[in-house]
């Protein structure tokens, strides 16, 4: 690693321990450029390109006319990259991906299933009912996707929401959509998102756990399938 590059990771740790220590705050607008770098004693090129770093991670944000500030923090706005690995991923590396989901999706399963509210209950229901009703692949994969969303709602998690979306890539699920429809298993899919609302509906953790690592399980096993 390069001089530059040392100087700008150890530049990017610096202003992630002065938000993590809380001297620098969320919503908190930068000192310049020129100020920024002498109190941390390190060049502006390291300073810009720390500050370039942390603006792709969702840390900082750069408003035009106004300078640098540190971004709310929120769980959403920096694992947006995660979305993009998980677009990106192919072969292996989006099984190993699938492993991961299949882990955070049975757990959020078995939270929601204990805190789920009848209003939730009742919008996770209209999106299994929909998936019901439709032939049309599109149709099938917006539901699929609500359906998940309101699962992970329901554990009132912000944080392992923003892990689950960023898991559930469109692309990828809109390939396994594709390739359920050529195996003509759009009956099964519903099947097992049934078992999974009725899971919660019953308020049974275990049982919804059991339910949605099935179903990822099974997503697993044809990606499989189609890397053999």
């Amino acid at each position: 690693m390069s001089a530059a590059a040392v100087s700008g990771s150890r530049a990017i740790e610096q202003i992630k321990s002065l938000i993590a220590e809380g001297r620098l705050r969320p919503g908190e607008r930068l000192p310049t450029e020129r100020e920024f770098a002498a109190r941390l004693g390190i060049s502006r090129s390291s300073m810009r390109e720390a500050i370039r770093a942390l603006t792709v991670l969702g840390v900082l944000e750069a408003r035009h006319g106004s300078g640098i500030y540190v971004t709310r923090l929120e769980a959403g706005e920096l694992l947006e990259t995660l979305g993009v690995v998980a677009d990106l991923s192919r072969g292996p590396q989006l099984v190993e991906l699938l492993e991961i989901r299949r882990l955070l999706e049975s757990a959020a399963a078995a939270i929601a299933a204990a805190r789920i509210t009848p209003e939730q209950l009742d919008e996770v229901r209209v999106h299994l009912d929909a998936m019901y009703a439709t032939e049309e692949p599109g149709d099938i994969l917006a539901h699929d996707l609500a359906f998940h969303r309101a699962i992970a709602a329901a554990t009132g998690n912000a944080t392992l929401v923003a892990v689950l979306e960023g898991l559930s890539s469109r692309s990828f699920r809109a390939r396994v959509w594709r390739g359920y429809r050529q195996e003509g298993a759009f009956d099964r899919t519903r099947h097992e998102h049934a078992r999974i609302h009725q899971a919660r509906e019953d308020r049974d953790p275990e049982a919804a756990r059991a339910a949605a690592a099935s179903h990822v399980r099974g997503v697993e096993d044809w990606l499989r399938s189609q890397l053999d």
